[in-house]
C-alpha cells in the first residue's frame, strides 16, 4: 500500500512492448503510478485531458499518427500542470532541440537504465529540467560550432540583472548558487526568474538555457560574470 500520493505518469509510445516495459519499471516504484498508455500523439493528448497525469513520458518519434513533438506543443500549451519528458531511440540533436522548444521539460534516450528513467520522472515532477549528460554536452558543442547572433527581439525588455540570472542558469547554477553569486535573497531571485521566464517565453530552465546559448550570452569555459550589487 502506498503511504503517500503517487506521481501519475502517462506512457506514450507507438510500440506496445516498449510501453509495457516502461509500465513495469515505473509501477514497481512506491511513488509512481502509470495512469495510462497512448500509442500516438493524439491519443496522448486525449488521455492527458482525461487522466491529468503529472508527467507524460513522450516518445517523440512516432511515424504513424500525430508525432510526439506536435503532441508536446499542445499538451504544454493547454495543460500547464502537466510536465512532458521526451524520450526517443534517436537522440539526434534536432530531436532534442525540437522537443525542448515544444515545451518538454527534458529529453532522454531510450537506452538509459531503469534507475535513470525513474530518476528522470521524479526530477521532471519536481519541476526541474532533465537532459541526459551526454546529450547536454553535444547540445553545447553544437552551439559552439555554429556562430550565434543575439536575437534582440527575444531578449527585449530583459534587465541587466535578469541577463545575469539567465547567464548563470545556462552555466548550470542552482537557484541557491545564483543567489550567492549575485548576493540577492532567495525570494528576490525567484521574482527575477519569474519575470525573466515570462519575457523570454521560457516555461522552465531547459528552455531558458536554449535562449541563453542562442542569444550568445554563454560559451563553455567562460568564468562566471563579475558579481554586482542587488
Amino acid at each position: 500500500m502506498r503511504a503517500f500520493p503517487s506521481i501519475k505518469v502517462l506512457v506514450v509510445d507507438d510500440q506496445a512492448l516498449v510501453r509495457m516495459g516502461f509500465r513495469m519499471i515505473l509501477d514497481a516504484q512506491e511513488d509512481i503510478t502509470v495512469v495510462g498508455e497512448a500509442h500516438d500523439g493524439a491519443d496522448a493528448y486525449r488521455l492527458s485531458c482525461e487522466s491529468s497525469p503529472d508527467v507524460v513520458l513522450m516518445d517523440v518519434h512516432m511515424p504513424n499518427g500525430t508525432d510526439g513533438i506536435t503532441a508536446t506543443k499542445r499538451i504544454t500549451a493547454e495543460l500547464p500542470g502537466v510536465r512532458v519528458l521526451a524520450i526517443s531511440t534517436f537522440d539526434l540533436d534536432e530531436y532534442v532541440m525540437d522537443a525542448l522548444r515544444a515545451g518538454a521539460c527534458g529529453f532522454m534516450p531510450k537506452d538509459i537504465s531503469p534507475e535513470e528513467l525513474v530518476q528522470g520522472i521524479r526530477v521532471a515532477h519536481r519541476g526541474d529540467a532533465v537532459v541526459a549528460p551526454r546529450l547536454l554536452t553535444r547540445l553545447i558543442e553544437t552551439f559552439v560550432r555554429v556562430p550565434r547572433v543575439w536575437r534582440r527581439p527575444r531578449l527585449e525588455g530583459v534587465t541587466e540583472r535578469e541577463r545575469e540570472v539567465l547567464t548563470l542558469i545556462a552555466r548550470g547554477y542552482s537557484n541557491a548558487e545564483i543567489s550567492a553569486a549575485l548576493r540577492v535573497a532567495d525570494s528576490t531571485l525567484k521574482n527575477h526568474v519569474t519575470s525573466l521566464f515570462a519575457k523570454i517565453g521560457a516555461r522552465d530552465r531547459a528552455q531558458a538555457v536554449i535562449v541563453a546559448y542562442e542569444a550568445g550570452l554563454v560559451k563553455p569555459g567562460e568564468h562566471a560574470p563579475t558579481q554586482s550589487g542587488p
